[in-house]
């Protein structure tokens, strides 16, 4: 039973399969492999310097003809970013963290479809009603920054009923394809996975942060309102329980600025760069020296599942190739124990 939906139609892509954008973890590499392999890959913009955007851009298209799309923040400054995504040809632009009224018009006007992530069904309806294509229902088990408090298991029925004729994307906690096949079940039209693919080799993610995702159990990550929020506060995320975290719990939670260390530098960037601790920047390969476990570990509670880290299109098959069995399977389980005529 191929996993081909309404939205694999919309976005011309082979399998319901996204790649979440996973900010500066994202890689043309990565963005490449994932729509190579049938998927869709999406870039994180928001924090990209204007000059190099346009060269990350490029760079994408140089490695793949398919289909490709970017992220946008919306309580940063996106003017001049999404001038540039659009000025450079991409058509596909997700959206997050607020309202995107303003920006869809100028999508649309460019030829470009939207996405934007939403954590309630009045949200889903809001973004329908100002012209989103697409919605992605983000449940509380995701990794990184999280916009909703409900699971994915109630909140994509509810979504999917409110913005009926609208395809629905399912993120948080889903990490194989079991949860791709359980996503299509409750009535999305594909999943959008971050963690699995920080698990990749062409993602930009610290060795140490890696492994610490490979050795981690599902009760291994942590909700937080403001724990990892220098450079962007209020912001509620999910991260792995790590030395920074623990060290914070053991001090009795403190509020920001009574907070162990908060002065504490914690890594060196290849550029020189200091990171500070309580950062909301997670460790990427330009950490040289310092404590890249102590940084921000995003992940979603699906990290307990994921042990290795493999090529970006070897993932994305695999995923398509288990949805697509526990489907089949399943409902072969259920027509043999459905009486005749019923």
């Amino acid at each position: 039973m191929p996993i081909h939906t309404a939205l694999c139609e919309l976005l011309n892509i082979r399998y319901p399969i996204l790649q979440a954008p996973i900010g500066g973890l994202s890689t043309p590499a990565l963005v490449a492999a994932v729509s190579n392999a049938g998927g869709l890959g999406l870039l994180s913009v928001t924090w990209r310097k204007p000059d190099a955007l346009r060269n990350l851009l490029r760079e994408t298209r140089s490695l793949t003809s398919r289909p490709f799309g970017v992220n946008l923040v919306l309580p940063f400054d996106i003017e001049e970013r999404l001038d540039i995504c659009l000025d450079e040809g991409v058509r596909i632009v997700s959206f997050f963290w607020g309202d995107p009224a303003r920006f869809i018009p100028r999508v649309h006007t460019a030829g470009g479809l939207v996405l934007h992530a939403v954590g309630s069904a009045s949200q889903g309806r809001s973004a329908v009603d100002a012209g989103a294509d697409i919605v992605v229902a983000q449940g509380m088990e995701a990794g990184g920054h999280v916009c909703g408090e409900v699971g994915i298991m109630a909140l994509v029925p509810c979504v999917v009923d409110a913005v009926a004729g609208t395809p629905v994307v399912a993120a948080g906690g889903i990490a194989d394809g079991r949860g791709i096949a359980a996503a299509l079940c409750l009535g999305a039209a594909g999943a959008m996975l971050g963690t699995r693919f920080v698990m990749s080799r062409e993602a930009n993610a610290h060795p140490d942060y890696q492994a610490a995702i490979a050795a981690a159990s599902e009760t291994g990550t942590a909700y937080l309102e403001n724990l990892f929020d220098r450079g962007w506060r209020n912001a509620p995320h999910r991260a792995l329980k790590n030395s920074t975290y623990r060290t914070w719990m053991d001090a009795g939670q403190p509020n920001r600025g009574a907070r162990p260390a908060e002065d504490e530098c914690i890594a060196t960037l290849a550029d020189g760069g200091k990171v500070p601790r309580y950062s909301s920047d997670a460790p990427t390969r330009q950490v040289l020296m310092g404590l890249a476990e102590a940084m921000a570990l995003y992940a979603g509670q699906g990290a307990g599942l994921i042990g290795d880290v493999r090529p970006a299109g070897e993932i994305v098959s695999e995923l398509a190739a288990e949805a697509e069995a526990v489907l089949r399977d399943r409902l072969g389980y259920l027509r043999q124990r459905t009486p005749a005529g019923k």
